[in-house]
């Protein structure tokens, strides 16, 4: 049994995120939600249990969609935007290799990082994918992703619903 409740906007379409089973129960109890699924004969006090919630009122989800600027560089989102694929051979990819090498004056920027297998990122070391004579050919060139990309990568469960 899991503990967490599925949130859909007004309408029930649009998916918002997962809540705790209390904070959705709350959120029934205060007339800010309506049960759209439950699990039948499992009651939670009195109410049946809830595994999805309706709010009540339409929700501008400013955090899906609003959000401007930069989104900040880490390691995690490389290998999220690359789909934890190896640029260099196409496996299971487990760390972030700078294209151009850090040694040399360039950043650990979005556009300058790739995720890498191990065996890949040490075989390259600090060289360029040119002088290693291992291109880029898993991945599409190294981008750097607006906020919508990295919520979609952090919010799977939107691709579900």
């Amino acid at each position: 049994m899991s503990a967490y409740v599925t949130v859909y906007n007004q309408g029930g379409a649009e998916y918002l995120g997962r809540v705790s089973l209390h904070h959705a129960i709350t959120m029934i109890h205060k007339g800010k939600a309506i049960v759209k699924d439950f699990i039948e004969g499992a009651p939670f006090g009195p109410y049946e249990r809830p595994t999805a919630v309706e709010l009540v009122r339409y929700v501008h989800a400013k955090w899906k969609y609003d959000r401007k600027g930069v989104v900040p560089f880490s390691k995690k989102g490389v290998l999220r935007r690359d789909g934890h694929v190896c640029a260099y051979c196409g496996g299971h990819a487990t760390t972030v290799d700078h294209v151009m090498p850090k040694w040399e004056g360039n950043a650990a920027t979005w556009n300058n990082s790739v995720a890498a297998c191990f065996p890949c990122n040490n075989k390259k070391g600090g060289r360029s994918p040119a002088q290693a004579g291992m291109p880029i050919k898993y991945v599409r060139t190294p981008w750097t992703p607006s906020f919508a990309d990295a919520y979609r990568w952090s919010h799977v469960e939107d691709i579900r619903h």
